[in-house]
């Protein structure tokens, strides 16, 4: 019998999502190594993962990938320099990636994760005195794959990380998102969207936290089930004593396509700090009865109509992908699953 303890609905940051239900703990322990096919321009220097490596904070299945992947990725931009990368996510697995992007440096990260596999995969990203990192991470649907995510991103002075999460759900899909603002001036915006359908399970979890004064957050996550789906976004932004001039806004909203589909929808604030602007906002609905009969009553098919406010209700987090290409490819994507919903 396996000594492995899966996260459960037990404990409080998987109330929504019980990874010990979705898979056996035995497949877990004897999963073996992720493999991506890679890709690097400008410059980006790739090697192996040194032996001493910079960790932050992560979450329990990133802490079991860190111990069980033996070998992984390690990216580099030295300072100044300006480089993009290409990850796909072919073959399950443990897995580790160590991204260091230095000071003024920059990366474009786009990221795919296409396997049928069980994956775990941890990041750990640090980021350098105005360096920049744009991150495109997508998620296929694949009905019967349980998959998991972590990502622990620390951001120095001036710095900027900018992440959009798209996901199409699995048996059980969850991208844990752990950021810490160290430097006055360092930034992070998060957005992403979630389509799910049939018996999809998605799971955004995000940890922000503003341990020093004038730094920045946005989160914009967007959610929409149908059939018997389930979304789920959790987000928690912590402010440190002392940390004045923290600003941070976090909106999460949800659109309930079928009476058996379920979005749960939690943000958090922690303020130890007195002079802050903070503000969360969350909200679950249905589409628009008056915006349908409209669109109805103009011509168009209700198929139409609906997939036409499904796109307007995920177009400002869609647009927070600043790459044109990757955005219109994202958006294919988005289109093809709000095709299958609206059928």
């Amino acid at each position: 019998m396996s000594a492995l303890i899966l996260p459960n609905r037990r404990i409080e940051d998987w109330k929504y999502s019980d990874l010990r239900n979705a898979i056996d703990p035995a497949t877990v322990e004897a999963a073996g190594m992720a493999v991506w096919d890679v890709s690097v321009t400008g410059a980006v220097e790739q090697n192996a993962l040194p032996e001493i490596m910079p960790r932050g904070n992560h979450g329990a299945m990133a802490e079991i990938a860190l111990v069980r992947a033996k070998s992984g990725i390690f990216l580099r931009v030295a300072a100044g320099g300006i480089g993009a990368a290409h990850f796909e996510l072919n073959k399950g697995g443990h897995g580790h990636a160590l991204i260091v992007v230095e000071e003024g440096a920059s990366l474009a990260l786009r990221e795919k994760a296409t396997t049928e596999d069980f994956a775990n995969i941890a990041f750990d990203i640090v980021l350098g005195v105005n360096a920049r990192f744009e991150h495109i991470r997508e998620a296929a649907r694949r009905s019967e794959t349980v998959r998991v995510s972590g990502y622990s991103v620390r951001a120095a002075q001036r710095a900027a990380y900018r992440a959009h999460f798209a996901d199409f759900g699995g048996k059980l899909s969850r991208t844990e998102v752990h950021i810490a603002l160290e430097g006055e001036g360092a930034e992070a915006h998060l957005s992403g969207v979630s389509v799910l359908g049939e018996a999809g399970h998605a799971d955004v979890t995000t940890r922000v936290t503003h341990a020093i004064g004038n730094t920045r957050s946005t989160q914009l996550f967007k959610l929409i089930a149908g059939e018997k789906s389930r979304g789920v976004y959790q987000g928690k932004v912590s402010v440190a004593e002392g940390a004045n001039g923290s600003d941070s806004r976090q909106t999460a909203k949800g659109l309930l396509l079928g009476e058996r589909a379920e979005i749960d929808l939690k943000p958090e604030l922690e303020i130890l700090a007195g002079d802050v602007k903070c503000a969360h906002g969350a909200a679950v609905g249905d589409l628009d009865a008056e915006s349908l009969f409209y669109l109805r009553s103009r011509g168009l098919p209700e198929s139409e109509a609906r997939a036409l406010l499904m796109r307007a209700f995920l177009e400002d987090a869609v647009a927070e992908i600043a790459d044109e290409t990757i955005r219109a490819d994202v958006w294919s994507r988005v289109e093809a699953a709000l095709r299958e919903l609206s059928a």
